[in-house]
């Protein structure tokens, strides 16, 4: 696993793009019992936002031999939902921007995958929104509204522009670090960060299982 954008194998890459060093620490360092990944696996560091979501998967999907390459967005998410917790998981079915939406692939799978692979864990599967910004109170009920089911800054920028660059698989998934009854304001969701850190950290394996799913022959 490399820290930047790889080079091809026989099988199609994986690119999982995350917009923190705290983020791609959790993913990098769960990943000696994800078990062997399907293709080279890249880990991607964005930064923070729409913008630098979208140039720096530009620049990684500009590099050769990243035709075809799956894209994963990951991190943490602000849950919308009463009754969300940190360490719940979040898989998005689509992703919304802007009055744009990017369908996700392989949702059920890999929301099946994720149940495995972190047992007792909650996972949530629904719209994925973005935002330009931290959302906080009140902002929340508007955007359930929509019938979205969590909000990040990065997902759907990470999203449109990897199918912008060219057909491939694309999904998004989130772990719960804020909630409506457990905002990130409170000292007391400094333990519920914890908890997301330990989720993130143990969700490759369903990521390698949704990849390999998708190298599979279709009938």
């Amino acid at each position: 696993m490399t820290d930047g954008p790889g080079t091809a194998g026989p099988a199609a890459p994986l690119l999982i793009a995350c917009a923190l060093g705290i983020e791609r620490f959790a993913l990098r360092s769960g990943r000696a019992g994800a078990g062997e990944a399907p293709g080279p696996v890249t880990v991607l560091r964005t930064g923070m936002g729409p913008r630098a979501a979208e140039e720096a998967v530009v620049q990684a999907l500009g590099r050769d031999g990243a035709d075809g390459a799956a894209v994963l967005a990951s991190g943490f998410c602000a849950g919308l939902r009463p009754g969300m917790r940190p360490g719940d998981l979040v898989v998005a079915d689509e992703t919304r921007e802007a009055g744009e939406s990017t369908a996700c692939t392989g949702t059920g799978l890999l929301a099946l995958a994720l149940s495995r692979a972190v047992p007792g864990r909650t996972v949530h599967t629904g719209p994925l929104t973005g935002s330009d910004h931290v959302v906080r109170g009140h902002e929340r009920a508007g955007l359930r509204a929509t019938g979205a089911i969590a909000v990040d800054m990065e997902s759907a920028a990470t999203l449109r522009t990897a199918l912008r660059s060219g057909p491939r698989p694309v999904a998004a998934v989130r772990v719960v670090v804020d909630a409506p009854e457990h905002e990130l304001v409170r000292i007391g969701t400094i333990r519920g960060g914890i908890s997301a850190f330990r989720v993130l950290r143990a969700v490759l394996p369903a990521f390698y299982e949704w990849h390999r799913s998708l190298l599979l022959p279709r009938r």
